[in-house]
């Protein structure tokens, strides 16, 4: 049987289990280590990403977005239910420690961005900023990709909708806060829960949780939409924590809410499963049980429709459970829709929707 590796300190994974496309596996070589020195902590490492094209087309009908703009692939967050994890192995990495360590840095995004944005065949509409990955994890307070889009889309006045867990978002309020007046931005702040005894250990380079309800509150003060996601749905982890992070987001200045339950696609289940092993083995069958009964009795569900929400009695339960906390706190009211009509291209072209 083989051992569960220790936790690191300061990342979501343990360990980088074998890629499903490529079935090599890094086992180090223990009898060249010296006992007397302690394992040296993976280190981040980044890498330039030369893609041709930026913006994203999404046709799943689970999400809120259809067109997307990632500056970075792979995430030092280090969310350890990451569903974009496995992204990684299509890189020939793991979806493990590689993925919270191996970023890929999109450099050349805002020129990209600017070069579409300017092509006939774009049509304005809300751009996702963190479709996959969070636009604002830590390399981009010194690379600033994230707001070098941002003034992309400021010039063209197309709107944009940011979902993060950084409070580094912050930072870019000045040119937010431009759009907002024109209905051009909205921001979505994402809460698993409450505690920072399991947000440290689930989310280990995101913001506190106490930082992403001080980010919604600036974000309001500063007359940008903002709304909470609940995201994801840890049953008989997070499940319970739905009201009162719903409530704190509110008291903060969020207008409105949303939700998904936890997705484990791929090798995403084992580093979970592991993860419960290390940090909560008292409650990991409880867990993993109450996420096969939400999951048509597996760990994952690729099936558009049930992906986000689940099936079954706990699907329903947490539901109600959301819906009732949610008019609770006052965050049913409707979302407010992001303008097209000031959509202009540089140089006096105005757009004609």
């Amino acid at each position: 049987m083989s051992s569960i590796p220790l936790p690191i300190h300061g990342r979501g994974a343990g360990s980088n289990p074998a890629n499903r496309f490529d079935p090599i596996e890094l086992e180090p070589d223990l009898d060249h280590l010296d006992p007397l020195e302690p394992t040296p902590l993976p280190q981040t490492q980044y890498f330039r990403d030369a893609t041709r094209t930026i913006i994203a087309h999404n046709d799943s009908p689970d999400v809120g977005f259809e067109y997307s703009v990632n500056p970075y692939r792979g995430c030092e967050h280090g969310c350890v239910y990451c569903y974009a994890r496995p992204g990684h192995e299509y890189l020939s990495l793991s979806a493990g420690i590689d993925f919270e360590t191996k970023i890929f840095v999109k450099h050349d995004a805002p020129q990209l961005l600017k070069k579409e944005l300017m092509s006939d065949k774009w049509t304005p509409q809300t751009l996702s900023l963190s479709g996959v990955t969070d636009c604002y994890q830590p390399a981009e307070r010194r690379l600033q990709i994230t707001r070098k889009c941002i003034e992309v889309l400021n010039e063209f006045r197309n709107p944009l909708g940011i979902v993060t867990k950084g409070f580094l978002v912050t930072r870019d309020i000045d040119l937010l806060s431009e759009m907002a007046k024109l209905n051009l931005a909205a921001v979505f702040v994402s809460i698993t829960s409450l505690r920072s005894e399991i947000a440290t250990k689930m989310e280990p380079r995101a913001s506190s949780p106490a930082r992403r309800l001080e980010a919604i509150a600036k974000l309001s003060r500063a007359g940008i939409p903002v709304g909470v996601m609940v995201a994801p749905i840890v049953p008989g982890l997070t499940d319970h924590e739905i009201p009162s992070i719903l409530k704190a987001a509110a008291d903060a200045g969020a207008i409105t809410c949303g939700y998904t339950l936890i997705r484990l696609p791929f090798a995403v289940k084992d580093i979970f499963a592991e993860w419960l092993t290390n940090h909560f083995p008292d409650r990991k069958d409880k867990i993993l049980n109450r996420i096969r009964n939400i999951r048509g009795g597996k760990l994952n569900e690729s099936e558009f429709h049930a992906r986000m929400r689940g099936q079954g009695e706990f699907a329903g339960q947490f539901k109600a459970m959301f819906n009732l906390a949610k008019r609770r706190a006052g965050l049913d009211k409707p979302f407010p829709h992001l303008a097209t009509e000031h959509f202009r291209r540089p140089g006096g072209q105005m757009g004609l929707w």
